[in-house]
C-alpha cells in the first residue's frame, strides 16, 4: 500500500461552529473549502452542536464532529489544523476567544491556534444590539492585534433574525487563501 506523500497531502481545515440560525448551513463553507483542495473538520461549541446535522455533516467531510475534549489516551480523530474558520461566530464566542477563555474544546482550539501561528479567519453573525455593546468591540480590536482575519458581515437588526442571505461562507477562504499560500 502506498502513503501519499508530503506534497500529496491536502492542507486540514478547522471549522469552529457556533449556536445561530444559520449554523445549519455550514456546509456551504464546508463545500467551498473542499472544491480548493481543502480536507475540513468541524469543531462545534456544545451549543453549536444542536444547530448542526452531524450525520450529514460527519458524510461530507469523513471525520466526526468534535465537541468535546478527548479522553486520556484517546487518539485524535482530527489531523493537526493548517487554518482555521470560525463560522458563524457568535457574540459570547468572540468575547470568550479574546480574553482567553478556554471553557470548551473550540475555544480551545482557538486560544491554542494563536500560539501555534495557525492563520485563522472568524465569521461573526450577531445582531447590532449586541455588536453595540463597548466589549464586543474591544474583543474584534484585540483578535486584530493577534492577527485574526475578521469578516465583513455588517450585524443584523435585533430580534429580526436576519442576515443569512448577506453572510458569505467562503469569505473565510478568501481571508485564508493569502495567509495558507504562503506556509511551506
Amino acid at each position: 500500500m502506498t502513503t501519499p506523500s508530503e506534497s500529496d497531502k491536502k492542507p486540514f481545515l478547522y471549522v469552529v461552529v457556533c449556536a445561530c440560525g444559520i449554523a445549519g448551513n455550514v456546509g456551504k463553507l464546508i463545500t467551498a473549502a473542499q472544491e480548493r483542495h481543502w480536507d475540513v473538520g468541524v469543531i462545534a461549541t456544545p451549543q453549536g452542536l444542536g444547530f448542526l446535522d452531524t450525520e450529514a455533516i460527519q458524510a461530507q467531510t469523513g471525520y466526526p464532529i468534535r465537541s468535546a475534549w478527548r479522553t486520556p489516551g484517546e487518539a485524535r480523530p482530527l489531523p493537526p489544523a493548517d487554518a482555521v474558520a470560525v463560522a458563524p461566530a457568535t457574540f459570547n464566542t468572540v468575547n470568550k476567544w479574546a480574553a482567553g477563555i478556554s471553557d470548551t474544546l473550540a475555544l480551545g482550539v482557538l486560544c491554542e491556534a494563536y500560539g501555534m501561528g495557525i492563520p485563522t479567519a472568524v465569521l461573526p453573525y450577531l445582531n447590532a444590539a449586541q455588536a453595540a455593546h463597548p466589549a464586543y468591540r474591544q474583543s474584534l480590536e484585540l483578535l486584530r492585534e493577534m492577527d485574526v482575519l475578521i469578516g465583513s458581515y455588517e450585524p443584523h437588526k435585533p430580534k429580526a433574525g436576519g442576515g443569512a442571505d448577506r453572510f458569505r461562507w467562503d469569505e473565510a477562504l478568501e481571508l485564508l487563501t493569502p495567509r495558507t499560500s504562503a506556509r511551506p
